[in-house]
């Protein structure tokens, strides 16, 4: 496939999709999250991202929306990224991060009631701040702050946190351990009344997150180390912000998230769960207590616990997954007991299921196949909508999902597994994409499909996306079966899925593809080297090569601790894994892509199984995009991976009806 592609017929029809599915939102809001109710509980401050023009990426903007759905709008205009709402307790101040005055380098703003529109900077920190929070009595805002250098989680798109630089384009990246300042997280006060910024721990501890516990103490999340790989070890502590000390409350061998104080000091609540990615959290909801680290484990009636938000009074909201559904959990921290409050089909959010209480209520984001994303207010257990994104260009992709349905079926070895399967308009039996998703410690919700997959689904092609052992919603136990095993047992997970569908009929045979990003990268790699029925592969930021992804990427702990011990140790378990070293078995045509931005999964991962798989004859494209991180998220590079990934498929697998 050539190098430059803007002048076939094929990105001409992608180009005119996405104009068409997005044109008619330019300048609105086309995502939604962080809903943030008022403290007198008439508005809700959310982020809502705008997409101007098919360049660049969705930006973020405030939006502001009264609660009883008569209203919204919004009430920042950049430029740059605006991010993260937060009120102060008496609701007459609302913060937020932005990069206006210099991309990448996030500082905080704030809009007062009086000038609400005119946001004003409050002082800088050297750094990015990255999450603040307001103290419970309104005097002081906790900042964490970023290094210039400190890396971004793979969920996000991994590279720096202070990705722009003014430095020529010759001058080399640099890492070395004496600069590990640069690449660290620490946490400072900002006193309101005098704008004083004032250190809030010692200097050399990094810290993840941070929340107030009460007015005079903190919990945060830290490692004594920076870099993702870090964030694996990470634990517990409550801070004295006038002392700069701290003590450790709590530390397990899995991973921790969602750390938060009750308003009066009296409890700290955490998420402990099995992950693959920092920022993606879910497991099991613990109650601390902040003086001596006493753990109570709270019963969550089988949710994967997400997101957590404290009422004023003193109770706790708990937002999850339970199997395939989104619930939100009312939780006394007294009695450490949690009862049932909402639940939806629907997805709740993709990586963040934020919610919060609204008076006696609930406000949350939900979206599904035939809905774009909005935000709702829960009450009475009737969701009201307050925001839509929807718009003739969601009608586009909307009308692209003939239907969506759960199924589920038998693994080889007994244990039960589900997925979606969605099919476009027409007659089967259709082409089929197994659509393995990322984490692996994620899963695959009833989300609205969005331009890339609505196009897919438009062309022709039905997507299977499967839920594996190691996704999250059906428990730790469930979790921690990929851990020790990747690309084990969860390979035939996947494989007895499109089994499975073939059973119903409603796919060919002769026409099934695997696609997937990041972990789902890596079992698009994987898995043609198991099993010769893939017709097409399209592996995006994959890891191929477990060696390599171990010592050259910034999970190298992850990769360990997920295979099960260091390379030395189980180097059969290292080769029986890695793609790139299973080639020979592999006659699947495979397109690989990756970004030279990318920490998590770096482009050699790709480029190995490229060349291996060009040494044997197999028909293979490779694409490097130079501006890109872990996955391709800006324009026009998006445009050119869907176009590639679309004529790879219709190369090897064209849609319409079944030969024979």
């Amino acid at each position: 496939m050539d190098k430059d592609l803007r002048e076939t017929p094929l990105y001409k029809e992608v180009e005119d999709f996405y104009r068409r599915a997005l044109g008619p939102g330019f300048g609105l809001f086309c995502d939604v999250s962080d809903p943030r109710p008022s403290p007198d509980g008439r508005w809700v401050a959310f982020r809502g991202d705008v997409l101007e023009r098919l360049e660049g990426h969705p930006v973020g903007r405030i939006g502001l929306a009264a609660v009883d759905g008569t209203s919204h709008r919004r009430i920042t205009d950049g430029p740059n990224d605006d991010d993260q709402p937060r009120w102060s307790s008496d609701g007459r101040t609302l913060t937020f991060r932005s990069d206006r005055a210099a991309t990448g380098k996030h500082q905080l703003y704030a809009l007062d009631e009086d000038t609400i529109g005119e946001a004003r900077a409050l002082p800088e920190v050297e750094g990015v701040a990255e999450l603040h929070a307001w103290s419970p009595d309104g005097s002081t805002i906790l900042i964490v702050v970023a290094g210039l250098e400190a890396e971004q989680s793979d969920a996000v798109g991994s590279g720096v946190v202070g990705e722009a630089s003014e430095l020529p384009a010759w001058v080399p990246e640099v890492e070395s351990s004496e600069r590990l300042d640069a690449t660290r997280r620490w946490l400072v006060r900002l006193d309101v009344a005098s704008g004083e910024i004032s250190p809030a721990c010692r200097g050399d501890l990094n810290v993840w997150e941070a929340a107030w516990c009460g007015d005079d103490r903190i919990v945060a999340i830290v490692s004594d180390e920076p870099g993702e790989s870090a964030w694996y070890r990470a634990r517990v502590v409550v801070i004295d912000p006038g002392g700069g000390t701290d003590r450790t409350i709590f530390e397990t061998d899995a991973q921790l998230g969602w750390a938060s104080g009750a308003p009066d000091g009296s409890v700290v609540a955490v998420v402990e769960a099995i992950c693959s990615d920092r920022l993606v959290v879910a497991g099991d909801l613990l109650l601390l207590d902040p003086e001596n680290g006493a753990v109570r484990r709270v019963d969550t009636l089988g949710v994967d616990v997400a997101w957590l938000a404290w009422r004023a009074d003193g109770a706790l909201l708990a937002t999850g997954v339970r199997g395939l559904d989104t619930v939100v959990l009312d939780v006394d921290p007294v009695a450490g007991a949690a009862t049932h409050r909402w639940a939806t089909s629907e997805a709740g959010g993709s990586l963040f299921l934020s919610a919060a209480p609204v008076g006696a209520d609930v406000v949350i984001t939900r979206n599904s196949a035939v809905r774009p994303p909005e935000i709702v207010v829960v009450a009475g257990g009737e969701p009201r909508t307050i925001v839509s994104t929807a718009n003739e260009g969601t009608d586009v992709v909307a009308s692209a999902v003939a239907s969506r349905q759960v199924i589920s079926w038998t693994a080889p070895d007994g244990l039960e597994i589900q997925g979606f399967l969605t099919l476009p308009a027409g007659d089967g039996p259709f082409p089929m994409i197994l659509d393995v998703h990322g984490g692996p410690v994620w899963a695959y919700a009833d989300f609205w499909p969005g331009t890339f997959l609505g196009f897919l689904l438009e062309r022709g092609y039905a997507l299977l996306q499967p839920n594996p052992r190691g996704s999250w919603g059906r428990g730790r136990d469930f979790a921690s079966r990929v851990v020790g095993d990747m690309g084990g047992a969860d390979a035939l997970d996947l494989l007895a899925g499109v089994d499975h569908v073939l059973g119903l009929g409603v796919a060919d045979p002769e026409r099934i593809g695997v696609f997937g990003g990041s972990y789902g990268g890596f079992m698009a790699a994987l898995l043609p080297c198991l099993d010769q029925r893939f017709a097409a592969s399209v592996s995006i930021a994959p890891v191929t090569d477990w060696y390599s992804e171990r010592f050259d990427s910034n999970l190298g702990v992850w990769a360990q601790d997920f295979l099960g011990g260091d390379p030395h140790d189980r180097q059969a378990h290292y080769h029986e894994r890695s793609p790139v070293l299973l080639a020979d078995r592999n006659r699947t045509p495979t397109l690989l892509t990756a970004g030279y931005r990318d920490r998590a999964t770096p482009i050699g991962q790709a480029t190995e199984f490229h060349r291996a798989l060009r040494e044997r004859g197999v028909p293979t494209d490779l694409a490097l995009y130079p501006l890109e991180g872990h996955g391709v998220r800006n324009f026009p590079a998006l445009l050119d991976l869907v176009m590639r990934t679309v004529a790879w498929f219709e190369r090897f697998m064209p849609p319409g009806p079944a030969a024979g």
